[in-house]
């Protein structure tokens, strides 16, 4: 990534009607009850931690304390400290905005999807590539976990995305979509669509039903999001034939059908994937033991294990008989 070279920065008092709001700034949200209690503290204590800010044409725009500057024009105070810095490039600008807040607190995931495209565009302009997402965590200080979470929100279409905006500007305890729902959803609806795609004849119409389903508390865990995802691979994990998944699946996406998540794979899935989990650990129980005594060596094991290869063996021979 191309740097921009360092000029100096100096601290100025500036009245909060030469400053304005950064226009590339990706936070969406200033909640009621956060404002209040910043508020509050400015009043008392005044603005103890300056804003950033760089000067163009006359006017000085946010680079860091937007809600400083806001509590600050809502009690009417005359000036705000600010650190005055040189103007970076549109690049620069935004990563700015996504270091601070990676540090100070973290932003919804979705305030950081609107805004990620511009920071993959920007980084092609100056580099002639598009970054990698090893790239792009070091360069905005987020997770490469964080970054995929945000691509699903990213590719949400437009009507997702302002139901979710819509959401999220409400006070915490009224939100009831949350983000990881959407996240959760979109990956097992992924999924879905990879591993039996006759299954989902319309996209909308699956995350439509799922949304419904989830509302009224027919789904009343996003984790089960992630049990749809295991209905999906069965056909290849467990070997359930393609037409009994597509058959359930399609009764969890009908909206009229008050069919949970949570009902179908306890009924028909759970059991087969303990079986499975079990099979998995007989076989490292087995490779573990014939290890043990590989080339007529004498086994090695510790008191602990004995004792519950013992009591297993007990166990077995009950079960078989």
């Amino acid at each position: 990534m191309t740097t921009e070279k360092q000029t100096h920065r100096h601290l100025k008092e500036i009245p909060p009607d030469r400053i304005k709001r950064n226009p590339d700034n990706p936070r969406l949200f200033f909640r009621p009850e956060e404002m209040d209690t910043l508020m509050a503290s400015i009043r008392r204590y005044g603005i103890q931690v300056p804003i950033s800010v760089y000067e163009d044409d006359g006017h000085f725009f946010l680079i860091d304390g937007e809600r400083r500057w806001r509590a600050a024009r809502k009690l009417n105070i005359q000036t705000i400290p600010a650190i005055v810095q040189a103007k970076p490039t549109p690049l620069r600008n935004l990563l700015l905005m996504f270091n601070i807040h990676a540090l100070r607190e973290q932003w919804d995931y979705l305030t950081i999807a609107n805004k990620l495209p511009n920071v993959i565009s920007l980084f092609e302009k100056e580099n002639y590539k598009e970054p990698t997402e090893e790239e792009l965590s070091e360069i905005t200080g987020l997770t490469r976990g964080q970054i995929r979470r945000c691509r699903l929100l990213v590719d949400l279409p437009d009507k997702y995305k302002t139901m979710l905006q819509e959401e999220l500007s409400l006070p915490k305890p009224l939100q009831k979509l949350s983000e990881d729902l959407f996240i959760e959803m979109e990956r097992a609806l992924k999924t879905v669509k990879a591993r039996v795609p006759s299954a989902i004849t319309r996209l909308d119409s699956a995350r439509d039903a799922l949304i419904k389903k989830f509302r009224v508390g027919t789904i009343n865990n996003i984790t089960d999001f992630r049990k749809l995802s295991k209905i999906a691979t069965s056909i290849k994990n467990l070997g359930v034939k393609e037409a009994k998944a597509r058959a359930v699946i399609a009764e969890i996406l009908d909206p009229q059908k008050k069919t949970s998540i949570q009902d179908v794979f306890a009924e028909q899935f759970e059991i087969r994937y303990d079986e499975r989990k079990i099979a998995l650990n007989i076989e490292s129980i087995y490779e573990y033991l014939e290890l043990s005594v590989k080339d007529g060596e004498e086994v090695k094991l510790g008191n602990e294990i004995r004792e519950r290869l013992l009591k297993l063996k007990r166990l077995i021979e009950r079960v078989l008989g």
